[in-house]
């Protein structure tokens, strides 16, 4: 993998290697600014390679637009949520199937929103009327429309109360448990860890250690750095 990202001539990531299994939740930690976000956008296209390769299924993807990610099985919950606040809770669900070719959309539509009853109670909302905890459900939800083999998450707790944090976690593991894999960003280091198979900790601009997710919860470096002692 290997892979640098440039943002002009400034190095934002150098020689960072990750890899995510099948089955696995990988969780990415590290301090703000060093790279987790750019690492993540890296394998969904939305920033170009500097140098290196990256491969989805033993197929290179690193000259792939986003759209062209999608049908593979890879989908992104954005971060900030990045939703339509002038459609609906449904309209948004809509247009994150809309490149799906095949299967019943509707049927699927409403089995998001089984998996999310807040959002079932409000399917003729507008996005923008909703809560902030509900919009993120509804980011994952329109992420999931595409029925993912690997789901990348970025920072999908932030600004949010802590009972939707808790709910957002339980969501990931629920969809973990359902056969997806997940890339997750995330600056509430402790609850990514435990979730997390395995994790990476990010410095300023690269990797410097990867372990087990428990094993990271234990490590005094992390602990001291990222999870209050």
């Amino acid at each position: 993998m290997n892979i640098a990202v440039y943002y002009g001539s400034v190095k934002a990531i150098e020689d960072v290697s990750f890899n995510v299994n099948q089955g696995e939740i990988v969780a990415m930690i590290g301090p703000n600014g060093a790279g987790k976000s750019t690492a993540l956008k890296a394998v969904f296209g939305m920033v170009p390679l500097h140098s290196g390769d990256m491969l989805f299924d033993g197929s290179s993807i690193s000259a792939l637009r986003p759209d062209e990610h999608v049908p593979l099985g890879i989908s992104l919950v954005p971060e900030g949520r990045r939703l339509f606040h002038s459609m609906t809770v449904i309209e948004n669900l809509e247009m994150g199937a809309f490149n799906r070719k095949n299967g019943d959309i509707k049927a699927d539509i409403e089995n998001i929103l089984d998996m999310f009853p807040s959002l079932k109670e409000k399917r003729k909302q507008k996005a923008g009327v909703l809560s902030t905890g509900e919009q993120q459900l509804l980011a994952l939800g329109r992420a999931l429309i595409q029925k993912p083999k690997l789901l990348l998450a970025d920072e999908p707790s932030l600004g949010l109360s802590p009972v939707y944090v808790d709910v957002i976690f339980d969501k990931l593991i629920e969809i973990n448990k359902a056969g997806t894999s997940i890339l997750l960003v995330e600056q509430n280091a402790r609850m990514a860890l435990e979730i997390a198979q395995r994790g990476y900790v990010f410095k300023i601009g690269g990797i410097f250690m990867e372990d087990k997710g428990d094993m990271l919860i234990e490590n005094e470096k992390v602990k001291s750095a990222f999870l209050g002692g």
